[in-house]
């Protein structure tokens, strides 16, 4: 079953979700240091991603291209619409956060990086859940304290997950036939890299430091695809 290592993700986000709301009592002095620890943890995160680059022109120009893709389409506006939309759908408010806030940064964090996309092709070539269910047990104790802290919202970037990754699992076979593992290997380097700037950015931002649309950085990740298809092309 190509979907289990996703669907176990999913679920997995979704009881640390359940679970973290049992801790949403806690005094707002005591919120915000453990908020801005984990936003000094999750910045760690991405620095460290951020190194595993071997050519860091690449992540430069993946990024100002990418950005200035993200804020001409707004896409941190689209993604906000639409945890505001949830919030009118489910008729309330979470009593700690708006729905949209704790739903963008987790789907932001949970998305982003190479564990989501190993794991898929992993699962999709190889039937290979692995990469896959240790991703959703980091992701599980991560949305305890994300909800916990940013509400409910966190619970619903279990679907996102979910989308994302089983797209890439169910076309894992065409992914490979058609790019030479050298060039995957690359891309998920590049990538990784990318995705930790905007992990970095991610933490300072929960940490309150800064206020960075990170969701508009989001087509850096395909602008890096593309360099690497080119690079490949000239070879």
């Amino acid at each position: 079953m190509v979907l289990l290592g996703t669907i176990i993700n999913a679920v997995l986000i979704i009881i640390g979700s359940i679970i973290g709301r049992f801790f949403k009592n806690i005094p707002e002095k005591m919120k915000n240091t453990v908020l801005s620890i984990i936003g000094l943890a999750v910045a760690v995160l991405g620095i460290q991603m951020g190194l595993e680059t071997s050519n860091f022109i690449i992540v430069i120009i993946s990024l100002v291209v990418g950005a200035v893709i993200g804020e001409w389409l707004d896409l941190d506006s689209l993604l906000n619409r639409f945890g505001k939309w949830l919030e009118l759908k489910l008729g309330k408010k979470d009593s700690n956060n708006g729905i949209a806030e704790g739903f963008v940064t987790a789907t932001l964090i949970f998305v982003i990086g190479s564990m989501g996309i190993i794991g898929a092709l992993d699962g999709g070539l190889r039937n290979d859940h692995a990469v896959l269910i240790t991703k959703g047990i980091i992701d599980g104790f991560t949305s305890i304290v994300l909800a916990s802290t940013l509400g409910i919202g966190v619970l619903l970037s279990a679907f996102p997950v979910f989308i994302y990754q089983g797209t890439i699992a169910i076309f894992a076979g065409l992914i490979s036939k058609y790019i030479p593992e050298e060039g995957l290997n690359l891309f998920i380097q590049e990538m990784t890299a990318t995705g930790g700037i905007m992990i970095l950015a991610i933490g300072l931002n929960i940490a309150g430091l800064t206020k960075i649309r990170v969701a508009n950085l989001l087509p850096g990740i395909v602008v890096v695809a593309f360099i690497i298809a080119i690079m490949f092309s000239f070879q």
